[in-house]
């Protein structure tokens, strides 16, 4: 038996425990694809569930503050942004190769035709190539080369020598993929060994039958097997003795433990709370501020580059719906904008949209106070004329 074969034993409370692992089965070798391991792709797919899930609405400055535009240009881009998929689909595919597939790079190339904009395709990361200095770079696509403004390069976390391009999350997470397949290996040979017997039975080893495998099969027929189960056995005393043994279980050998603190460490590279991952329980705070600190960001990089790439006026900008993804439980939500319609911040149909209700007519006008006069009539009131006749 080699040195990596041992036998682990340990007693206590009278039994004993043993287990013998063959380390040369399990031992993992080989390159590690990130988007291999389970954990990753769960943080990595929470992420661009929650982006593509976002509706992107076309803003524009007012003196009066931001408005909505709805219009041909915006319907392009938040329903049918690509002909051959939707837009979900679509975002998915830009966000996956932003974080992992392409390394924080993930390409766009806009098809236009008469100066109108027909289709934007996003590229496979497999596909994707760049060349360049600190400062100047080309994007090469099936052997054709494009400059950076005639494309939608969306970029996250900036390589530190070529800024314009993106390095992802592949780097910090490569050895916490490689103990994560490790682990996996580890339980699943561990689970399937023989060698985790739940009794062992002491056999004078000069009995005949002993000496070949047929023969210790008909003594465990002769004495052991029985028609009924929790039947008794009953054994010669001077020929057995049976011991009750305890297995070595993932938890001696710290597996669950180290598996436990590796999504820890996925969860904090990646941005994801570790409730994502199975680890923890469940937190609003926690969810509200995964989305504040790590889904804003990622959404500020593609409604940027969209920004700068496909609109022309200085005054339009898109803006992903950030508000839907907060969790906020509706009577929350039913109380915050019942404040606000009550003080003429909000119209009633407002407030029936946040609360995912048709408009209904009549409810398009600002109220105030108790009486819910429109806002427009607050002067007319009889209080304010001096027409009070107790006076």
């Amino acid at each position: 038996m080699s040195l990596l074969n041992r036998m682990f034993k340990k007693r206590s409370a009278g039994q004993q425990v043993a287990a013998v692992i063959d380390w040369d089965d399990i031992i993992c070798s080989g390159y590690t694809k990130l988007s291999d391991c389970p954990e990753i792709i769960s943080g990595v797919r929470t992420i661009a569930d929650l982006v593509s899930s976002m509706t992107i609405h076309l803003m524009s400055n007012t003196d009066n503050g931001d408005i909505r535009i709805i219009n041909e240009l915006s319907r392009k881009i938040d329903i049918n942004p690509c002909k051959n998929m939707t837009r979900k689909t679509w975002m998915d595919f830009i966000v996956m190769n932003l974080l992992l597939y392409g390394k924080g790079n993930s390409v766009v190339i806009p098809e236009t035709k008469k100066g109108i904009l027909e289709n934007l395709k996003p590229i496979p990361a497999s596909k994707v190539s760049f060349t360049g200095d600190s400062y100047e770079y080309r994007v090469k696509i099936d052997q054709k080369e494009y400059k950076p403004e005639n494309i939608l390069h969306f970029v996250y976390n900036s390589d530190e020598n070529y800024p314009w391009k993106g390095k992802g999350i592949t780097t910090s997470l490569k050895g916490v993929a490689d103990n994560l397949k490790q682990a996996a290996t580890t339980e699943k040979d561990f689970m399937s060994s023989k060698w985790k017997p739940s009794i062992i039975v002491k056999v004078d080893a000069l009995t005949e039958e002993f000496a070949s495998p047929e023969g210790r099969e008909r003594l465990l027929d002769s004495y052991f097997k029985t028609n009924k189960a929790g039947q008794p056995w009953l054994i010669p005393a001077d020929q057995f003795q049976v011991d009750q043994v305890k297995p070595l279980s993932l938890e001696d050998l710290a597996i669950d433990k180290s598996i436990e603190l590796n999504k820890k460490t996925v969860a904090s590279i990646i941005g994801v709370p570790a409730f994502v991952l199975g680890v923890g329980t469940y937190s609003n705070d926690e969810w509200n501020n995964f989305i504040s600190s790590k889904i804003m960001p990622i959404a500020q990089i593609i409604q940027q580059e969209l920004t700068k790439k496909l609109l022309i006026s200085s005054k339009w900008y898109w803006k992903f719906n950030m508000a839907s993804l907060y969790a906020y439980d509706i009577k929350t939500l039913s109380d915050v904008y019942s404040n606000l319609y009550v003080r003429g911040i909000v119209d009633g149909n407002e407030v029936r949209d946040k609360l995912s209700m048709s408009p209904r007519e009549g409810l398009s006008e600002l109220v105030v106070l108790e009486n819910y006069i429109p806002l427009s009539m607050i002067g007319d009131q009889s209080k304010l004329k001096g027409d009070n006749k107790d006076e």
